[in-house]
């Protein structure tokens, strides 16, 4: 099972928004400047948040493939549950 749970669509739409707005706030530049986002990034010497969370999710699932077979986190990503779930 090696799958990271992405971020939904949505939510990365309003961090990228919102991250914006603080950047934009920091370089005391306003919409109507017209100043590329990625220029600003420059500038401050910024990457992308969604980029860093990935990263930070694949760092700490990493040290819970390196636990023991016995230890509860290990069990916990290796457990399967039984059955359906009801509708509803």
């Amino acid at each position: 099972m090696s799958e990271t749970w992405p971020v939904r669509k949505e939510n990365e739409v309003a961090l990228q928004r919102s991250e914006m707005r603080t950047i934009r706030w920091m370089c005391v530049i306003k919409l109507k400047d017209k100043v590329p986002s990625k220029e600003l990034r420059e500038r401050l010497g910024l990457g992308y948040t969604i980029s860093v969370l990935q990263q930070n999710r694949l760092h700490w699932y990493g040290h819970v493939l390196q636990k023991e077979g016995n230890d509860w986190v290990k069990k916990c990503m290796e457990y399967e549950v039984e059955g359906t779930r009801p509708r509803g």
